[in-house]
């Protein structure tokens, strides 16, 4: 069981996360401000000691804490560390993203050191967004009747009751959410200075730092305080979920992984500190295109002098990827030319077609794993680099995926919207569609054939001799995904090539026909054959088959022209209600954006025509 000690955006994040898996947990804050629905987690509100917390963590079984508190909850941090130790749990810290400091800031490593330093700096009128909870730790500076402060609140009674009791004058007090900002307050007040908490992008801190610039008026900072060693940080959910994977390996059913664009960056910054004569240590740190900071061990390192290579290993997790355990590497080596140029290494595939974002010739590096690299190399070195990413069996493994088909010859694609493969790689598949319809697109392609898989692609090429082999995409269970991309890219027709399996699924409203998500409706089954006017004989048919192929041969002649003209409808209808809901959904976001609705796609061009094949490749229904 795990307990996550939450309040915060971040405790959200861990609550959102850990729902994903369908496990019961336990979230607790210590009051019950915080408004959040969990589907899974037993709220526990009230703070706890030490003793306290043990007892709760016995009783329940808690084998990890999570520790989401807010920065300064400092006795809590410490109440979370000793229970780890008295109980032997292990303890995730989800950490807040803190952004570079700024030239007007002042450093400040606690509020004592505050004020000496306002007092050293001749501030006379503060903006202090602080907290009520540190009127009494910043009292050396406002009770100075030299000095004007006031203080940003929240607009509770305990905070004006906490103000009075420490003497702070009630007249300068500021309501926190009366929808003021800190530059309107800036301009309202005229302050010499603005002394806020280390509070992460989260606590708006960015907002605080651009007000200040633009004022042209220092911004104290009070560090937040040190968390315990033993806290294993993470500052995002795809973090929090690989720290749950590796302190708890049965908590989700599935394990996640990296792309091979991830990979390739971990590689190349390995690489490059290495070139650039740094310690490189067994792991290295990289960032995600959601800025969340990640970590992946080093396989190897070897440095010639004048380049360095490093190289990972490929975790996909519990994905079916090809390029799962093999060796991603990365050589880089300076040159004379300014900027990042990526070159063509063994196993990594050139581009041979248009439509896939990169320039014909160019190797197959996506433009996400790009930009992720170009980041942490610039983050390092500023001249001109050269990069050449390597996968030694490329070559083969590209020969299992859908490489051959857009255009990339020679091996594999560096790829990766994420950074992250979750687990069977829905978001991979959808991509990998996506990627193959927009080749289509450049290629001018007007009419895809989508289908499951090579079987029923074989069968419906004979129908469409005449196109390339571009206008056939395989949707394996993600009809409805196929059919938004098919939408979005406004292709003048869609042919879906179905077989019965899939059909029966989709008949009853199934876009996605994953085995794992839903499996053959036999009522809903016997409920079309009754329908459609079939003979009594059909539904202890349907009621005897274990597989939806059988329908082939049990069903009686005059019986299965009925039914399965009926599904083959039925399915038809699916898709073109769908359709048509999703050209609305995305005209009506259009508008609530203030985007010009004509750039989104009319239902006028779409045209979808569906023929269901039987086992022997023999079409037996078509359906426009």
């Amino acid at each position: 069981m795990i307990l996550i000690l939450g309040g915060t955006t971040e405790g959200r994040i861990c609550a959102e996360t850990i729902d994903t898996e369908g496990k019961t947990y336990y979230y607790s804050t210590r009051g019950n401000e915080q408004s959040i629905d969990t589907r899974y987690g037993i709220r526990v509100t009230g703070g706890m000691n030490t003793e306290e917390m043990c007892s709760f963590c016995k009783s329940n079984s808690i084998s990890l804490l999570v520790d989401a508190a807010h920065p300064f909850a400092i006795q809590l941090h410490a109440t979370v560390a000793e229970t780890s130790e008295i109980c032997d749990i292990p303890v995730i810290r989800f950490e807040r993203e803190y952004p570079s400091a700024t030239s007007n800031e002042v450093i400040c490593n606690d509020y004592n050191d505050a004020v000496d330093k306002l007092r050293q700096y001749g501030i006379k009128k503060l903006l202090a967004l602080t907290g009520v909870q540190t009127i009494e730790k910043l009292s050396g500076y406002w009770k100075d009747s030299s000095h004007k402060c006031f203080f940003r609140i929240l607009d509770r009674k305990q905070s004006y009751d906490l103000a009075a009791k420490n003497g702070f004058p009630i007249s300068d007090l500021l309501v926190y959410d009366d929808g003021r900002s800190v530059s309107q307050l800036i301009e309202e007040f005229s302050p010499d200075a603005v002394i806020t908490k280390e509070s992460g992008i989260t606590g708006g801190y960015e907002e605080k730092q651009s007000a200040c610039r633009n004022a042209g008026i220092p911004l104290f900072v009070v560090k937040r305080p040190k968390l315990p060693e033993n806290f294993i940080t993470v500052t995002g959910k795809h973090g929090l979920r690989k720290a749950i994977e590796y302190l708890l390996p049965d908590f989700f059913h599935l394990h996640s992984g990296y792309t091979t664009g991830s990979c390739a960056t971990a590689a190349t910054k390995a690489a490059l500190l290495s070139l650039l004569g740094k310690e490189v240590g067994s792991e290295v740190s990289f960032t995600l295109p959601d800025r969340e900071e990640m970590r992946m061990k080093i396989h190897s390192i070897v440095n010639s002098g004048d380049k360095a290579t490093a190289s990972v290993i490929k975790d996909a997790g519990d994905d079916p990827d090809v390029t799962h355990g093999h060796v991603i590497q990365s050589t880089v080596s300076f040159c004379d030319n300014e900027g990042i140029h990526f070159l063509q290494g063994e196993g990594v595939g050139k581009v041979t077609l248009p439509g896939l974002g990169i320039p014909v010739g160019e190797p197959a590096i996506n433009a996400t794993p790009r930009k992720m690299i170009t980041d942490e190399i610039q983050k390092l070195y500023k001249g001109g680099i050269n990069v050449t990413i390597c996968v030694p069996d490329g070559k083969e493994l590209a020969k299992k995926t859908f490489n051959p088909k857009l255009g990339i010859e020679g091996g594999i694609s560096i790829i990766g919207t994420s950074g992250i493969v979750r687990p069977f790689s829905s978001e991979a598949f959808v991509d990998a569609i996506r990627r193959e319809a927009e080749v289509a697109k450049a290629l001018n392609i007007k009419k895809i054939i989508i289908n499951s898989g090579a079987k029923s692609e074989k069968y419906v090429k004979r129908l469409y001799p005449e196109l390339p082999p571009q206008a056939f995409i395989h949707f394996g269970n993600f009809i409805g995904e196929t059919l938004k991309i098919g939408t979005d890219l406004e292709f003048s027709e869609i042919v879906l090539g179905i077989m019965i399996g899939k059909a029966v699924k989709l008949a009853a409203g199934n876009l996605d026909t994953h085995s794992k998500k839903v499996v053959m409706d036999k009522e809903f089954l016997k409920r079309i054959a009754y329908e459609a006017g079939c003979s009594k004989s059909a539904a202890d048919i349907i009621d005897d088959i274990t597989l939806a192929n059988e329908l082939w041969k049990n069903l009686n002649t005059g019986d299965g022209m009925i039914f399965f003209d009926r599904i083959a409808r039925l399915c038809h209808s699916q898709c073109m209600s769908f359709c048509m809901e999703y050209l609305k959904s995305i005209r009506s976001g259009s508008k609530s954006n203030e985007a010009d609705s004509d750039s989104f796609p009319s239902d006028s061009f779409f045209r979808l025509r569906l023929l269901l094949i039987d086992d022997e490749g023999n079409i037996r229904a078509d359906i426009s």
